[in-house]
């Protein structure tokens, strides 16, 4: 059985060089820990659904110079146009869309005269059949219908709208209401007068989504019906039709009207992209960090034990010659390294909490989860042991005779 006292005492006659790579492996778990949970973090908020059809829908913006009086019309024809065009599916104008740079939020009550609103959402305004060109999936209730529409511009000047219905995601539904059915509840809205919950999506990401969970999904969908100078037109695609359709409806809004200034356009994904640009390149980032401190790490171990094999050669020789096999040899130096990086890795958990608390404090992330902590020990563990695998395999090499004369 292998005796760690050997080992101890070992460690304790180079305690300066032990001490550096017990730091070194301090400072990568600390930081790796901390850089892994935000990696995954990151990742999580890339790959949370919109709940829209985002490979199918692309967009076009366009606004009025001045007041235009015209505008409901000119909206109509513009609908028209863009449905005739070839592989649109569905078209609908709606107030503000998930990447964008608008958003309209408001306070949810659950009875007349609440103080403080239940919860803050973000609000959409959808006329009828926007539902099914976002690809919206109802899973509760119906569609808004054509006599519940109100029309966007009275909406505005009005100093207390009335909001006879309202679409909530799942999220919403289970936040206000629990386990009740939420079709047919009733929620308030800017006011005292009752909004009646008619429908219930799956999901759908509020403009600007920060953290990827349930609150990014506290959306409510109003029925108002909007104008061009006041909305954007969503077309939702045959599949392989996106650029196609894009091209040709932006040439049909140029033809329709030489007064309307052109807004954004694209393909609906290339604004989840643009979103979670500075997300992606923060991955990459810090995935390079990652990736330079477990090298370092490695060539450290690698370094000091291939250092402490030279200064090691007659102690190695003798306890080949006391019958020590290659066997025994490499165990004492992989068990030492185990020591060392496990005394390292201690420090470092410690470290990771540090860390996480300042970061939390100074940029609102959330805790680190404690899970994180034993896959950054394996893989440190694990790099340790694979470091220190060559020098230990050269030691435990070396001929009984000429470790003794103190030849490496």
């Amino acid at each position: 059985m292998l005796q760690f006292r050997p080992i101890l005492s070992t460690l304790r006659r180079h305690r300066t060089a032990a001490a550096l790579i017990v730091l070194e492996i301090a400072l990568t778990c600390a930081i790796v820990c901390n850089a892994v949970f935000l990696i995954f973090n990151r990742i999580d908020r890339l790959q949370f659904p919109s709940g829209m059809a985002d490979g199918e829908l692309v967009y076009v913006s366009t606004s009025s110079i001045g007041r235009d009086p015209e505008s409901p019309a000119n909206t109509r024809i513009d609908l028209a146009a863009l449905r005739a065009i070839p592989g649109v599916r569905s078209v609908a104008i709606v107030s503000e869309i998930p990447y964008g740079d608008q958003s309209d939020n408001t306070g949810v009550k659950l009875a007349p005269g609440q103080k403080a609103p239940t919860i803050d959402v973000s609000t959409y305004r959808f006329d009828v059949g926007g539902v099914d060109t976002l690809g919206l999936r109802l899973v509760a209730g119906r569609d808004f219908k054509a006599d519940e529409i109100l029309d966007g511009r009275e909406l505005d000047r009005s100093s207390d709208p009335v909001l006879p219905s309202a679409i909530v995601t799942r999220a919403v539904a289970e936040r206000l209401f629990a386990a009740r059915d939420p079709v047919g509840q009733v929620i308030y809205l800017d006011g005292d007068h009752p909004t009646r919950v008619v429908g219930v999506v799956d999901r759908l990401v509020r403009p600007q989504p920060r953290t990827a969970d349930a609150h990014d999904l506290w959306s409510v969908i109003l029925p108002v019906r909007q104008t061009f100078n006041a909305g954007m037109y969503m077309l939702r695609t045959e599949p392989g039709q996106r650029d196609a359709v894009l091209k040709a409806a932006q040439q049909a809004l140029d033809r329709k009207d030489g007064r309307r200034v052109a807004g954004g356009s694209g393909r609906f994904g290339d604004l989840h992209d643009d979103f979670y640009r500075a997300d992606v390149s923060m991955v990459w980032l810090l995935a390079g960090v990652c990736a330079a401190l477990l090298v370092v790490t490695a060539f450290g171990i690698v370094g000091l034990a291939s250092f402490w094999v030279q200064q090691r050669t007659r102690m190695i020789g003798t306890r080949r010659a006391l019958g020590a096999t290659r066997r025994q040899i490499l165990r004492y130096f992989q068990t030492e390294n185990l020591l060392l990086t496990s005394t390292g890795i201690a420090i470092g958990m410690l470290g990771a909490y540090a860390i996480n608390q300042w970061l939390m404090t100074q940029y609102e992330l959330p805790r680190l989860p404690i899970a994180y902590l034993p896959l950054g020990a394996l893989m440190l563990w694990t790099l340790g042991q694979l470091a220190v695998l060559a020098p230990a395999r050269r030691a435990a090499a070396l001929p009984p005779a000429h470790a003794m004369r103190g030849l490496a």
